[in-house]
């Protein structure tokens, strides 16, 4: 496996493992979630610049366009639970209330 390759996906899995494991604040839980995001936009970037067509140059945009639009949601879902609940701790969040 090449250098950046092993790069990227030990970056993704990392972001992975930090979302699995690591699930106390809705804060690291959106920060695992754009590393994973943001290690997707590299590996996709260099994977178009390999290629040398034209074809999936616009592919790494739409992945960043996708990210922000998804941090935005997260934080605006952060301050909206922080409040209402006082905290941003994921136990303390119950989804089946209204």
């Amino acid at each position: 496996m090449a250098p950046p390759h092993f790069t990227f996906s030990s970056a993704f899995m990392l972001g992975l493992m930090g979302l699995a494991f690591n699930r106390t604040h809705l804060l690291s839980a959106l920060l695992c979630l754009e590393c994973m995001m943001l290690a997707l936009f590299l590996a996709i970037s260099l994977w178009t610049l390999q290629l040398t067509s034209t074809n999936f140059t616009a592919t790494p945009m739409f992945l960043l366009a996708f990210s922000a639009c998804e941090a935005a949601a997260g934080l605006a879902l952060m301050v909206a639970s922080a409040r209402t609940h006082g905290t941003d701790r994921l136990q303390n969040l119950n989804l089946l209330q209204c």
